[in-house]
């Protein structure tokens, strides 16, 4: 079934509250067992699903996804700022990184809620250095990540970091890792080889 992006950016109703930046979130099913090897096969199978600017269209839209629990594996949400494709390459991403954080299935749904929850309603310190965040399903965790613009600014990178534990109220056993997109490119891996914990 070809799902039909949604547009929640235009109603009729003035009394709207428009959120500081707006988004488009995305969706990519994989083929289980198959990685797509060039960039240009994996921006194809990124799909647009539906775009917001209000907290009104947020909530339309957020209250008819799937939750996690209910994603086949293996899928990707992504949660971006209008103008940003979830790419590397993406002129606002080629230059930056991601935190990157792994879940037990049974807790990653509430966890990836209140980080989209906070990405919206711009809570997060550093959020003009935030680019979006991903969901990855996988068979044996789920992965969340944080994507921001500029890798090379340990402040920011830190701050993000502090910021993201203190809103998912982080218990302590929780590792989070930091990986730039320049070393996701030479790799062509998301997730392994991160070169900061913390």
């Amino acid at each position: 079934m070809e799902k039909k992006e949604l547009d929640t950016t235009n109603t009729a109703n003035a009394a709207l509250h428009p959120l500081k930046n707006k988004f488009v979130l995305w969706y990519t099913r994989r083929t289980p067992g198959v990685r797509n090897h060039t960039s240009d096969s994996y921006e194809d199978s990124i799909k647009k699903i539906v775009h917001f600017s209000t907290v009104e269209g947020f909530w339309v839209c957020y209250c008819h996804l799937s939750r996690p629990s209910a994603l086949p594996v293996p899928t990707d949400l992504h949660l971006f700022k209008e103008g940003i494709r979830p790419l590397w390459e993406d002129s606002a991403n080629c230059n930056g990184g991601k935190w990157i954080i792994r879940f037990n299935k049974v807790v990653s749904g509430r966890f990836w809620e209140d980080l989209v929850l906070a990405l919206v309603g711009d809570q997060l310190d550093y959020g003009d250095d935030i680019c979006g965040a991903v969901l990855s399903i996988r068979f044996n965790e789920d992965i969340v990540s944080v994507w921001n613009r500029n890798a090379s600014d340990n402040q920011a990178i830190m701050g993000l970091r502090d910021s993201i534990k203190r809103h998912l109220k982080l218990p302590h056993g929780y590792v989070m890792e930091y990986k730039p997109h320049d070393a996701s490119l030479r790799d062509n891996s998301s997730y392994r080889n991160t070169w900061l914990r913390g």
